[in-house]
């Protein structure tokens, strides 16, 4: 299995050592789910931007009042 060796200053150690503790995980599986965390939170982010963008429209033809003014008619919000 892949692994990696990260360095830390003492003080991001530190920080991170605690991060762990307080979680109650080793900082090996802690380091290890944040960055799986990581990779799920940013397919979210990104399958939610798609749904967001799927429906746009239909949401701006509901509340025409709610479209930022830099996208209303095609144009520019005045600086």
């Amino acid at each position: 299995m892949p692994s990696l060796n990260v360095s830390f200053s003492e003080e991001e150690m530190e920080g991170v050592r605690a991060a762990a503790a307080a979680e109650g995980k080793s900082l090996k599986a802690y380091l290890h789910d944040l960055g799986v965390r990581e990779m799920h939170r940013k397919r979210f982010v990104a399958g939610a931007a798609a749904w967001a963008e799927k429906l746009r429209s239909e949401f701006d033809e509901a509340f025409p009042e709610e479209i930022p003014p830099s996208r209303r008619d095609g144009g520019t919000a005045a600086a």
